[in-house]
């Protein structure tokens, strides 16, 4: 690998897992002392308009059991609810719950400060340039657990 790459991954990687963890941080500091990280990104799915379980499964990348056994523990811990699908009679449409919609509130508040600190320490070009980067190579809507 070249020199100039060699270090990017641990990077990119570190960055994107200080995020994580400040959003836990954050998310924990305000009292929702109950999820994992995965949880924000089944959050992320279901804010808006919600989603099946097999939408779950596939935003998440997990398998239809997966994503229901955790759709089970968000309705049971008050996060998530199951409504009608407006569209399928044999689906059921998972919601966020005032609960689910307070932590990622909560979530929100916490990536800003995490990403504060960092806006503040590069240069106002430097972030644009580095917003401008990442948005030439990232994939859109990929946003799910890896760990």
């Amino acid at each position: 690998m070249r020199d100039d790459l060699q270090d990017l991954p641990v990077l990119l990687l570190s960055a994107a897992r200080a995020l994580v963890d400040g959003i836990d941080a954050g998310v924990r500091a305000n009292g929702f002392t109950d999820l994992r990280p995965a949880h924000g990104f089944a959050f992320v799915r279901l804010s808006g308009t919600g989603a099946t379980v097999s939408e779950l499964a596939e935003h998440l990348e997990i398998t239809k059991q997966a994503a229901s056994q955790m759709a089970d523990e968000l309705v049971r811990k008050g996060y998530v609810e199951r409504l009608p699908h407006p569209a399928d009679a044999r689906a059921r449409l998972l919601v966020l719950t005032a609960k689910g919609i307070a932590c990622t509130r909560a979530a929100d508040a916490a990536a800003e400060s995490t990403l504060r600190p960092w806006a503040e320490t590069l240069e106002p070009g430097q972030l644009a340039a580095l917003r401008a980067a990442l948005g030439r190579l990232a994939t859109p809507g990929r946003v799910r657990p890896t760990w």
